[in-house]
């Protein structure tokens, strides 16, 4: 793996932690639900809209897909779903106080992954690898526009 390019590298380490467990129940109905919560909250945080179709974008997957989890979510309380303030027409998704409580545990997780992978990292280092990272994803959305 040494003689991979920066882009390269990038790309391994996405598709490795693609197909890693998103929550402690090694990616099922659990993890498809925190899934489904990220994104409503990324969208949310960028402020965009927070349709099924903005929710299938953001997660990679079509639109049906997105729907069920969607609806998945919505039933075990996580996720409201309220006519667009912008356009009756359209409903946009929230996320409940419920989902808010999930979604913070599942954050207080993954920041425990990361000091166990950074383990012998020092605080500068850990600080600029943050940093890079959000830049590549302000580049990335700003890409996308």
């Amino acid at each position: 793996m040494t003689d991979q390019g920066p882009g390269q590298a990038l790309f391994h380490f996405v598709r490795h932690w693609a197909r890693r467990p998103v929550a402690a129940d090694a990616g099922g109905e659990q993890g498809r639900l925190v899934l489904v919560c990220e994104a409503v909250h990324a969208l949310s945080q960028r402020g965009a809209s927070v349709t099924v179709n903005a929710i299938a974008h953001e997660i990679g997957i079509d639109q049906s897909g997105a729907s069920r989890l969607i609806k998945s979510a919505t039933a075990a309380g996580y996720l409201a779903m309220a006519a667009s303030p912008a356009d009756g027409r359209r409903r946009e998704a929230s996320l409940t106080p419920a989902g808010r409580s999930m979604l913070e545990q599942a954050h207080r997780w993954q920041e425990e992954i990361f000091v166990q992978l950074t383990t012998g990292w020092s605080d500068k280092k850990r600080h600029d690898f943050q940093q890079a990272m959000t830049d590549l994803m302000e580049r990335s959305y700003a890409m996308d526009a």
